[in-house]
């Protein structure tokens, strides 16, 4: 933390590389909540004076402190004090895009952790619909293709802040704004067009939720777009990228024509937790590395705390485990079977 006032740029560096280990790796709470002033204020030092690698660096550490402070009073105070900095390098067309990518995620991270006026959401919304959407991007005009982390980072951040907005400004989203989203499917980026797809697949979902009908003058356009990218099959792009994008599209086409969801189901040790909207998704994406974070978001309660026979009874033993997987080989070699002898058949 002193090395944060270092004259030497590469000091700072490694004091905030430093940082940035110590704060995704442990709970440091109640250390952090005694020295706050301190490291914000050197924190603002760092966004204002340093450039590209150490003003990234500060954003990163900016969003873990607050993800450290949570919701309460500590960590809004963190947010606004460093909400306009955060907002004058995202917006800054001049500063680095590593810079402006890193202010991105932490502006919608804290801003969903720590803000407690309805006024700093929408804010925040405004300027990073302004990254991924300039105004030459609007319906029908063509999708962003330079600094794709960036238009990643600003639209993941805004999806996020979608989740907690009220229906009043959900409504305005829903009349026009949203509009600006199906371009993004057109990018040349496969990460921009999968959180593209994504978010429409968000905004359909809050507009059923309010029971109010998604106007699109060119709706069986949209979904002609979705059934390429859910089909695409051309050769110039990677195979995994390929395969990733028909798999999400597959599911974000299964939602749009008929409202069904495929719901996917984490496991950490005995417990687990189901998401089953995109809303969910969107939020489980964005704190699933902090995990008392997530508890408290996700409603989950304190952790199970099990004693030395239950935690034995829980486990499956070795023999146990081979006779499943074993059982579960024959069925996958089967069902194999069964579809090489319909190829077969056609051909």
């Amino acid at each position: 933390m002193d090395n944060l006032l270092d004259k030497s740029t590469k000091t700072r560096q490694v004091a905030l590389q430093s940082l940035r280990l110590a704060f995704s790796s442990k709970t440091l709470s109640e250390f952090l909540l005694e020295r706050r002033l301190t490291i914000t204020d050197s924190l603002e030092k760092c966004l204002k004076k340093g450039k590209g690698e150490e003003q990234a660096l500060a954003g990163t550490v900016l969003t873990l402190l607050c993800l450290q402070m949570g919701s309460g009073p500590e960590g809004e105070e963190v947010f606004r004090s460093l909400k306009p900095l955060l907002i004058s390098i995202l917006t800054d067309s001049t500063a680095s895009p590593s810079a402006r990518q890193s202010c991105a995620m932490a502006l919608g991270m804290c801003c969903y952790i720590a803000a407690a006026d309805l006024e700093d959401v929408i804010l925040c919304l405004s300027c990073l619909e302004g990254v991924f959407s300039p105004p030459s991007a609007g319906e029908g005009g063509s999708a962003p293709t330079q600094h794709g982390p960036l238009h990643c980072s600003a639209l993941q951040s805004w999806s996020l802040l979608l989740t907690i907005c009220p229906p009043s400004h959900i409504k305005s989203v829903l009349d026009n704004r949203w509009l600006k989203l199906p371009p993004l499917l057109s990018s040349s980026s496969v990460m921009l067009r999968i959180l593209a797809g994504e978010t429409i697949a968000l905004v359909f979902e809050l507009a059923h939720d309010m029971e109010e009908d998604l106007c699109h003058q060119d709706t069986e356009f949209l979904h002609a777009q979705l059934k390429v990218l859910a089909t695409e099959s051309n050769k110039y792009r990677a195979k995994m990228d390929r395969r990733k994008q028909r798999s999400i599209f597959r599911d974000i086409l299964r939602f749009i024509e008929s409202g069904e969801y495929q719901e996917e189901t984490i496991r950490f040790g005995l417990e687990c937790m189901y998401l089953d909207s995109w809303a969910r998704q969107r939020t489980y994406q964005a704190f699933k590395e902090n995990n008392e974070l997530l508890r408290e978001i996700f409603g989950l309660g304190p952790p199970l705390v099990l004693d030395t026979a239950a935690l034995k009874a829980s486990k499956v033993s070795r023999f146990e485990k081979h006779l499943y997987n074993s059982a579960a080989f024959k069925a996958r070699t089967k069902a194999r079977s069964r579809v090489r002898d319909k190829r077969v058949d056609v051909l």
